[in-house]
């Protein structure tokens, strides 16, 4: 199973989970963990349902392709990070 792996700067706010899921896209495995979880659906994504400006995913080491549309293939041993992108100099 891919697992979807919340950083600990979401643990500020809530308890962060990791998750495992059979989905075979981002977005069918982050609406899966939003039913689960539906606290993070506002910290990870915006009121269109795309990824918020501050929030980054890497699926296996490579960011994912489209922050609006998160349609990126997993493979069934997927890791994915959802974590805060840092700004700043």
């Amino acid at each position: 199973m891919a697992k979807l792996i919340f950083t600990q700067q979401l643990g500020r706010f809530m308890r962060v989970p990791q998750v495992d899921t059979t989905a075979a896209d981002l977005r069918s495995a982050l609406d899966g963990c939003f039913a689960d979880h539906p606290r993070l659906r506002g910290y990870v994504l915006d009121e269109q349902g795309g990824l918020r400006e501050n929030v980054v995913i890497f699926i296996d080491g490579q960011r994912a392709r489209d922050p609006k549309r998160l349609d990126d293939a997993l493979a069934p041993h997927s890791q994915v990070y959802i974590l805060q992108a840092l700004s700043g100099g």
